[in-house]
């Protein structure tokens, strides 16, 4: 009767868990992944302007370097 390695089994199947998950992520990213059309990721937090202290949004910002 052939022994069966039970810790050879497990690390087959924890390597194609992560395989798998990152394969998934990679076709659908979750939104917390995505980014505009300039790179922006979508949920960035505001900036601070460094003169008048006010926020602005990282988009504006990157337009704004971008001459937009």
């Amino acid at each position: 009767m052939p022994r069966v390695n039970y810790t050879r089994l497990y690390v087959y199947t924890i390597s194609l868990l992560c395989a798998a998950a990152l394969v998934y992520v990679y076709i659908m990213p979750p939104a917390s992944l995505r980014v505009t059309r300039d790179g922006v990721p979508f949920f960035t937090p505001p900036v601070v302007h460094p003169e008048s202290g006010e926020p602005l949004d990282m988009g504006e910002l990157v337009r704004h370097f971008k001459g937009e």
